[in-house]
């Protein structure tokens, strides 16, 4: 939104600034011959700054002739790569303004509109710095060739000591001041520009698509070897719990077995009527089961696991 509102207002300061001004010098000189004193000229220069062309004529105190004399120096290139850049910002801007009010979902679709803007807005931002510190230099030197002592020494009245030469109106130099602040203005606005353009490119989306991804798989693979670990732990407790319970039942049943042999001991012996155990090898005998068993002595009975 800060380019759409701030781009074209400040591109077109920045050119108007420089490209409108019109400087203007005046000198007085006074030669010892009172016929030629009050000498006033005029030295008239504007954009694109080709001093070299600019010409003014100084009176010749020894004679009544008059001297043509051109300023140094020519600044064009410099001045008119700002306004340019200035100029064809200016469109831009106006451009991506209309682009974005009203050509919002063609601007988005393929990711094109994003790609082609992201790529002006960093060459324009480029540009802006290369044509600002270029004429931020060039109106330093402008300004030494437009100084009114350094104009004086170029006449040839001016030379010499008993004539007198003054400079009587020095050019104002607020307006190519402020264009150079507008300049470097438009930099810092199209440099921030650009990481809102790049928010909304397809490089910004994938970005920030594959970390999510990346972070979330990571999450899973930590908690799948959290829960591995507790699993592992849990596992040998949970088997050795039946062990030991069967360990305990069996060893029960086998208390308990030996105190019913105990029993039937104790009371075979209060009968007196005790036998060995017997084995038989043979076929095994079939009693009925309305006969009794004789009393043979107790009985020992193998739990076959």
């Amino acid at each position: 939104m800060c380019m759409v509102i701030f781009a074209p207002i400040l591109a077109i300061c920045a050119f108007a600034t420089c490209g409108g001004y019109y400087g203007h010098l005046r000198v007085k000189v006074d030669c010892v011959d009172r016929r030629q004193s009050n000498q006033s000229i005029s030295i008239d220069f504007a954009y694109p700054f080709r001093l070299q062309q600019v010409h003014f004529k100084a009176p010749l105190c020894e004679t009544k002739r008059d001297e043509v004399i051109f300023l140094d120096g020519d600044f064009s290139s410099a001045s008119q790569f700002f306004v340019t850049v200035g100029v064809f910002a200016f469109l831009y801007s106006l451009l991506a303004t209309v682009v974005y009010v009203f050509y919002q979902n063609k601007y988005i679709k393929n990711n094109r509109g994003p790609l082609v803007d992201f790529v002006v807005t960093m060459i324009f931002s480029i540009m802006w710095l290369v044509s600002s510190c270029c004429w931020a230099k060039t109106l330093s030197d402008i300004k030494r060739a437009i100084n009114p002592t350094q104009v004086l020494l170029l006449m040839s009245a001016c030379t010499a000591q008993e004539n007198k030469c003054t400079a009587t109106q020095e050019p104002r130099w607020s307006r190519l001041n402020t264009s150079v602040v507008f300049g470097f203005v438009n930099v810092v606005l199209w440099v921030g520009n650009i990481w809102f353009v790049f928010k909304e490119t397809g490089w910004y989306k994938t970005g920030q698509r594959y970390p999510t991804r990346s972070a979330s798989r990571k999450r899973s693979s930590e908690m799948r070897q959290r829960l591995y670990s507790e699993s592992s732990f849990d596992q040998p407790e949970e088997n050795s719990g039946p062990q030991t319970s069967s360990q305990g039942s069996f060893n029960q049943s086998k208390g308990d077995f030996g105190q019913q042999v105990n029993r039937q001991g104790s009371f075979n012996q209060l009968q007196v009527s005790f036998s060995l155990p017997q084995t038989y090898l043979g076929q095994p005998r079939v009693y009925d089961s309305e006969s009794h068993v004789p009393a043979q002595g107790p009985m020992i009975f193998v739990n076959e696991m």
